[in-house]
């Protein structure tokens, strides 16, 4: 199945000269989404996670199916002050700034095996910022997959664990 078919393209959202792509279409075709979980796990399934990490918010709606297929445990990472409980932190620069994510204290038990998820690649700023505070949490990164890889901005790079996406888009 191709799963492109299957993602929506947005021009000009959110602001113009932006292309969104869009996987709520995906997710909407029952064979479409279930091929995209069937994919990830079988890309996931040898690295053998204990716990699969999530990024806020579309990467909660990969990582969770996907927890469940594989008989791994399921945390997410969110925006900081969106948490309850106590949380630690991790900071990163954006293009322009700063952004902090954050995850609750007791997530990741120390020597754990991780993937962490999300919808989108881009830049790989927020996931590599993912992996950093799940490795300083003491966890064992083992991977990183997503849906949509945006190839020419060249994410992939900044991902220093075996990383994986079920479609990529050169332009």
């Amino acid at each position: 199945m191709d799963l492109k078919a299957h993602i929506r393209a947005i021009p000009d959202f959110p602001k113009p000269g932006i292309l969104f792509y869009d996987i709520s279409t995906l997710l909407a075709h029952p064979r479409a989404w279930h091929a995209t979980v069937e994919r990830l796990a079988a890309a996931l399934r040898p690295l053998e996670p204990e716990l699969l990490v999530g990024i806020e918010s579309r990467g909660f709606l990969v990582a969770a199916p996907l927890a469940y297929a594989l008989g791994s445990g399921f945390a997410m990472i969110r925006k900081k002050g969106k948490l309850p409980g106590r949380t630690v932190r991790y900071s990163y620069d954006l293009e322009y700034g700063t952004d902090t994510i954050e995850m609750q204290e007791d997530a990741i038990a120390p020597g754990r095996r991780v993937a962490v998820l999300d919808d989108l690649v881009a830049t790989g700023g927020t996931m590599a910022a993912a992996i950093n505070l799940v490795a300083e949490r003491g966890g064992h990164v083992v991977g990183a997959a997503c849906i949509i890889e945006l190839a020419f901005l060249h994410g992939r790079s900044r991902i220093a664990v075996p990383f994986t996406a079920m479609v990529s888009y050169d332009s």
